[in-house]
């Protein structure tokens, strides 16, 4: 996974907008938007910012085949995947939105991969319950 998909991740399990992480980070919504979208990457100090915001290592950010820590508690995890599940209900409007007129432009196209990272999220956070229920 690389930085912006792990961006997106993030944001999407804790629950926040673009626009609400740019406001957090002091910067723009586009800027969050050119950093999923791979188009860009933060500055260092923005990569610092959004490690201390997330709680993840810088490491873990701009690393390719690092993934979080195995010592994440369960109910770490349970709550990220409800952050996340809390967006289904707007995911699933945005997709009827998208589908609406039978045809699907660049820009729902962008939308429809970011969906799709955002539900592969949620079914690496599920994939995660599953093994720290097992290991108890």
């Amino acid at each position: 996974m690389n930085f912006a998909e792990k961006l997106l991740n993030l944001r999407t399990q804790y629950g926040y907008s673009q626009e609400a992480l740019a406001e957090k980070l002091k910067v723009s919504r586009q800027a969050i938007s050119k950093w999923e979208l791979g188009a860009a990457l933060p500055e260092t100090e923005k990569v610092i910012a959004i490690s201390d915001f997330f709680d993840v290592s810088i490491d873990y950010l701009l690393k390719d085949n690092i993934q979080l820590s195995n010592s994440e508690s369960l109910d770490r995890v349970v709550l990220k995947f409800l952050g996340s599940a809390n967006d289904m209900d707007g995911i699933s409007r945005e997709l009827v939105e998208i589908m609406r007129d039978g045809i699907i432009d660049d820009n729902e196209m962008t939308r429809m991969d970011q969906i799709i990272g955002t539900l592969d999220s949620i079914v690496g956070i599920i994939d995660e319950i599953k093994r720290k229920v097992n290991m108890k």
